[in-house]
């Protein structure tokens, strides 16, 4: 009995390493259609890097659909504060719609292709 509750305590240590492989594993392996249907809630949810992964990957294909792209710097950061933010307001949003939302209201302010 008390070695299976060792194992079991070796097994939980070592958990917290393994899960940020596991989450980069996913975000890697994370196609558009997937993606498309991650809600805000969800991405909260998610490690910082995966949901930043996440986010970068909607926020290009929606910018690209609009014949912009995403740069660095000021845009960038508005774009990501307009997330945040309608996040906020409809949690049960899907993360697709409300980065597209936010990509149409910085459209003009966007570099174009």
């Amino acid at each position: 009995m008390i070695t299976r509750l060792a194992a079991l305590a070796c097994a939980l240590a070592a958990l917290p390493s393994l899960v940020p492989s596991l989450v980069q594993a996913q975000s890697a392996t994370l196609t558009f259609d997937q993606a498309a249907y991650i809600t805000c809630r969800e991405a909260q949810a998610m490690a910082p890097e995966a949901r930043r992964a996440v986010a970068i990957l909607l926020a290009e294909h929606a910018a690209r659909r609009r014949g912009a792209r995403i740069p660095d710097g000021e845009a960038g950061a508005q774009l990501a504060l307009l997330v945040r933010g309608g996040c906020t307001l409809y949690p049960d949003a899907y993360l697709l719609t409300v980065v597209d939302r936010a990509v149409v209201a910085e459209l003009p302010k966007l570099p174009k292709y």
